[in-house]
């Protein structure tokens, strides 16, 4: 992927509301009031903010107006709505979700364009922000999705990243509850450092809402810069931004592309994104190195309410941590 103009060929997922109809579906609050944006489908043209979220939890009517929202916010969007199977799923690993794409004829959706190699992505995290997972579900021929998923008990948000047919992305979620003991994870400071494996990945940056921020994200091995990062669905890494509050949902896509004669497999990748408003964000990396795919996570906030120092993250897992590519719960 060349160097675009603008920031729309590096962000993806952050939905405009276009159309008649859009169902709101298990979506906590609206968070804040930014500028108008400028948006289109569940990809990202320009600079993107949002306005009124309209997402009460459990509401799935029409919103009281057609101003645009983040993606991930609606389960249903544009006559296009992400039907799971069951809304609850059995703790354990392995777990298989399934759910269909519907779309404006009331049938399952058996036709996608594909984005970055795949049709669809599939992104999990549980509310309080931690399992991150970002996989690649199978598709049979009739529009049945399936892949495992490890589960703990608590409440998921699933997030469905794809392209129709001859149509716009789209970027839909939904509520999926593991019944059993939930262990709440304690709130966490923000962290610019995150720690995965023998890795450390350090990220430099300031989100402004409205605006184009430049995110640096530099890996490091053992102490040592990592020169030689590997290609992972035509890119150095991929970065996904979820807002505290409502899990609002941005996946961001790095400046430059493998082979196109300027970027670098490291020690930086570049990325650039526009947040919706100000406030907390959870940042996920990933990135392929020696065969294996590892996820970083980061809780970063806008500059306003930025804390005045940041703090490394522990040494945790985020649920997938790091798996080989032919194994896709880590990506």
């Amino acid at each position: 992927m060349n160097t675009p103009t603008t920031v729309g060929a590096f962000v993806v997922g952050l939905a405009g509301v276009f159309g008649a109809t859009y169902g709101i579906g298990n979506a906590v609050g609206p968070v804040g009031s930014p500028p108008a944006s400028h948006a289109t489908g569940g990809h990202m043209t320009g600079q993107s903010t949002e306005t009124d979220a309209h997402a009460a939890h459990g509401d799935t009517t029409e919103p009281a107006d057609t101003r645009e929202i983040p993606g991930g916010l609606m389960v249903s969007q544009g006559g296009y709505t992400l039907d799971l199977q069951t809304d609850t799923a059995q703790p354990g690993n392995g777990r298989l979700v399934e759910f269909t794409v519907t779309g404006p004829d009331g049938e399952a959706v058996t036709e996608y364009e594909e984005e970055h190699g795949k049709e669809l992505h599939l992104i999990a995290v549980r509310r309080d922000f931690t399992g991150f997972q970002h996989v690649h579900p199978r598709r049979d021929r009739q529009g049945i999705w399936s892949v495992p998923l490890d589960m703990r008990p608590g409440q998921w948000r699933l997030f469905a990243d794809f392209t129709p047919a001859r149509n716009e992305g789209l970027t839909l979620g939904a509520d999926l509850q593991v019944p059993g003991n939930v262990e709440t994870s304690p709130e966490t400071p923000e962290t610019r450092t995150a720690r995965v494996d023998d890795y450390t990945v350090t990220l430099a940056g300031t989100l402004t809402p409205g605006s184009d921020a430049e995110l640096t994200l530099s890996v490091s091995q053992d102490g040592e810069p990592v020169t030689n990062l590997q290609p992972y669905l035509g890119a150095y890494g991929h970065l996904v931004a979820l807002r505290e509050g409502d899990l609002a949902y941005l996946h961001v896509h790095p400046d430059g592309a493998p082979g196109d004669g300027r970027t670098e497999p490291g020690p930086e990748v570049v990325f650039y994104a526009a947040v919706p408003s100000d406030g907390g964000y959870h940042l996920y990396l990933n990135f392929k190195h020696d065969g294996v795919v590892h996820t970083a996570a980061f809780n970063v906030a806008t500059g306003d309410q930025a804390h005045d120092a940041a703090s490394p993250a522990p040494e945790t897992n985020t649920g997938d941590g790091s798996e080989h590519e032919d194994n896709e719960h880590g990506h």
